[in-house]
């Protein structure tokens, strides 16, 4: 990766917000992937009390909501990168965002389609066990 200039993360005189380890406890996101997601720039600086450590707030929880969604879908880390770095540049963004979004929904909902079509392949070979068990068939009459 090429060398990015890097802000410095916001200062508060208080603690006001949450700790790494509080937003690792309520996200379910481990600590080394939050540090992680900052380096990349997937999450953007996050503020810091005088003692330096991190403190989130409301925007840095729901932004992590979704990146957590997203990351559920297996949306791939450089696309949420694109998405992210899309979101920073405002409202001009908008239709490059829904674009991204759309074409990852059709992504989804392809998957979905491959796994109900599995999932009923599955529910024959389940009813054709029921039937084996209840002696309406004989074991020998089919394969698998």
């Amino acid at each position: 990766m090429g060398t990015r200039a890097r802000r410095s993360p916001p200062r508060s005189d208080t603690a006001v917000g949450l700790s790494i380890r509080e937003v690792a406890a309520r996200t379910g996101i481990t600590t080394h992937t939050l540090r992680y997601y900052e380096r990349i720039g997937l999450v953007q600086p996050v503020a810091r009390a005088r003692s330096g450590h991190r403190r989130y707030g409301d925007a840095d929880l729901r932004w992590l909501e979704l990146l957590k969604r997203l990351h559920a879908t297996d949306m791939p880390i450089r696309r949420m990168l694109e998405y992210a770095r899309l979101a920073r540049r405002g409202h001009s963004t908008v239709a490059a965002r829904r674009a991204l979004l759309a074409a990852h929904q059709r992504e989804i909902e392809a998957q979905l389609e491959h796994l109900k079509s599995t999932l009923e392949v599955i529910g024959v070979k389940l009813a054709l066990y029921d039937r084996v068990l209840a002696g309406e068939v004989i074991p020998g009459q089919f394969r698998g």
